[in-house]
């Protein structure tokens, strides 16, 4: 298969009539039983026919991903919500309401209209309707439902650039829409409806305080955090490890000029082993780095920024062979416990506290 790839742009949709053909053409392909990856404002997005279970096994054989980790299913309006679902909760529409388009994801109890293979063998359904105009131009053209994970293969960083999925997609799928960097960078938070009380299973860019200004009470998965990988997903990225480099990735966490201490130590360690050796740092403390590949992901106060550059960083330490990689620790109260969950998924919960090992 030839995988095709095509700009596009927000800015150009309604006024040049070639981005039209582009977002049809895409279209025609999903209708038919192709895939798509196209850009979201979260990661870019890799696409196939929600309602069509053949679509959705073809997502599953692309990205290498295992059968039981459920897909989020886009939509382009809110009327699109009501055939997909078996109950729609009035906490729902207060939610779609505040935030979308936008990057939440909601969990329901799903309708006979959506097939398992979709939901990974549950009976809920992950639905979200994205910011982006572009995905939003596309899932109308393709039928108004369209499967899509993140347009990576199953485990490496999710792409926010198109390079990055035609690294791992090219020959896989058929068209690749092209709509340059992504403006938020990591995956849409995931909110269960199902319980009793709201609760989150994935952190994202809409905070835990943000859903409860809506909501009222709102609870936080414990195993958000932990490495605990025994229970069935019920949303994408509760279990397998994700968003990994191919470089082995250490966080160190503790105070700060303990925590640069350590790393200067164990990459100098590294180095004279023979491994290529790059540092996550922060604009606080990139000078203080001695390994011969230093990133800086920003501001530690600007969680935005953090995590917008982290995929894009794992993404380049591959593209530049490092094997070893040592990373600050970056909690904190908005974004931050979205950065870590990703982070510690990368890592494979691989901490290390530097008080503990400094004397």
């Amino acid at each position: 298969m030839q995988t095709k790839l095509v700009k596009v742009s927000e800015a150009k949709l309604e006024t040049d009539p070639e981005q039209g053909k582009a977002i049809e053409k895409a279209g025609q392909i999903l209708r038919e039983g192709g895939l798509v990856a196209f850009p979201t404002e979260t990661v870019y997005g890799l696409g196939g026919d929600a309602l069509n279970k053949e679509s959705s096994r073809k997502i599953y054989a692309a990205k290498g991903r295992p059968s039981d980790n459920p897909l989020i299913v886009h939509i382009a309006k809110l009327e699109a919500l009501y055939p997909i679902v078996r109950e729609l909760p009035e906490e729902a529409l207060r939610l779609a309401e505040a935030f979308w388009p936008g990057p939440l994801t909601m969990i329901l109890k799903k309708s006979a209209l959506v097939p398992k293979e979709t939901t990974g063998g549950l009976d809920t359904v992950a639905v979200r309707m994205p910011g982006d105009a572009v995905a939003r131009a596309m899932i109308e053209a393709g039928g108004g439902y369209v499967a899509a994970p993140s347009a990576n293969t199953s485990g490496k960083p999710s792409p926010t650039q198109a390079k990055y999925v035609a690294e791992d997609m090219d020959g896989k799928i058929d068209i690749i829409l092209d709509g340059g960097a992504v403006c938020i960078g990591l995956e849409s938070t995931i909110v269960d409806l199902t319980e009793e009380i709201p609760m989150i299973l994935r952190p994202g860019y809409i905070t835990k305080d943000m859903l409860e200004k809506v909501l009222g009470e709102v609870e936080v998965d414990q195993t958000i955090l932990s490495a605990d990988s025994g229970v069935k997903p019920k949303a994408p990225g509760m279990k397998y490890r994700h968003y990994a480099p191919k470089g082995e990735l250490t966080i160190v966490s503790g105070a700060a000029e303990k925590v640069v201490e350590m790393i200067n130590r164990l990459s100098g360690e590294q180095t004279k082993k023979g491994e290529k050796v790059g540092v996550i740092a922060t604009e606080e403390t990139r000078k203080q780095y001695h390994a011969p590949i230093i990133k800086c992901v920003g501001k530690r106060t600007d969680e935005d920024a953090i995590a917008r550059s982290l995929y894009t960083i794992l993404r380049e330490f591959d593209d530049e062979d490092v094997t070893a990689i040592y990373s600050e620790s970056f909690e904190g109260s908005e974004m931050g416990q979205a950065i870590m969950n990703r982070l510690l998924k990368a890592a494979g919960h691989h901490v290390i506290q530097a008080e503990e090992q400094i004397k």
